[in-house]
């Protein structure tokens, strides 16, 4: 089964490719890491009481209708999000409860996925290279925009409630969208260009749509219907190929931090 990890920034158009990717013709199962943080929250689970614990006392609109209720995800929001080095700390608490939930959460959809025999799932993570996630993946897919002026105006049109400051700290939070592009790019090799693929949305649906249509074409080709009958039917070749594919994105991990710090020595 391949896994293809679907990743960019805040509103660059993931949501949208997950959308299609998940309807026909493509029909694939989508694991959504934003839907399974709203789902490992919810009151009564062990991350929502480390939640509280933590943020009760600073934040005192976190939860929406008092004690045992839902967290207020915009309070949430405005107590991690920023340049503040508090906010900063603060978030990464939240992300030291949260992740390791939606992981196991994670495995646990990828083991059914694969147990009902489709041929590739879609991991779509808003931060698939910072949780490092992307070691797992056969295939990186990167929804970018070259203009960040599309990318914040989006961002206010989808939520007129942000002020223009607070846009610019959920949209910075996730870091340049163009870095994880390049980053993506730099998977490929010269015989393999199915690794890293960056699908560039700063037109309208119809040309996405296009774009995804072309990239799945090449994808499918480079993973045979008959490659993947075989990885099912043999549990242990399964395995292997995902040892490979492990060690292969370590390799390829590795080699873009090297050349990321040559880059910033010779600055």
């Amino acid at each position: 089964m391949l896994l293809i990890g679907l990743t960019g920034s805040i509103a660059t158009g993931k949501s949208t490719v997950s959308s299609l990717l998940g309807a026909p013709p493509y029909g694939l199962p989508v694991i959504d890491a934003d839907k399974l943080a709203r789902q490992v929250v919810e009151p009564g689970t062990p991350a929502y009481k480390k939640i509280v614990a933590h943020f009760g006392k600073k934040t005192h609109d976190l939860l929406q209708d008092g004690p045992g209720s839902g967290l207020n995800r915009a309070a949430l929001g405005r107590a991690i999000f920023g340049d503040d080095p508090e906010k900063k700390a603060d978030r990464l608490v939240l992300n030291s409860i949260v992740h390791p939930a939606v992981r196991r959460a994670m495995y646990q959809a990828l083991a059914a996925a694969y147990i009902k025999g489709y041929w590739a799932v879609v991991l779509d993570v808003p931060l698939l290279f910072e949780s490092k996630l992307d070691v797992l993946c056969g295939t990186v897919l990167v929804v970018a925009v070259r203009d960040p002026e599309i990318q914040m105006a989006r961002l206010r049109a989808r939520d007129p409630h942000l002020s223009a400051e607070d846009a610019g700290n959920r949209v910075r939070s996730q870091g340049d969208v163009r870095d994880k592009a390049r980053r993506a790019e730099a998977r490929n090799a010269k015989d393999k260009d199915t690794l890293g693929v960056v699908l560039w949305n700063d037109g309208d649906k119809a040309e996405l749509a296009a774009q995804i249509e072309t990239a799945m074409a090449q994808i499918k080709a480079a993973s045979p219907a008959w490659w993947h009958n075989a990885l099912l039917l043999c549990p242990p070749l399964g395995l292997a190929v995902a040892a490979w594919t492990y060690w292969q994105n370590g390799r390829i991990n590795a080699r873009w931090a090297a050349e990321e710090q040559r880059a910033k020595a010779n600055l």
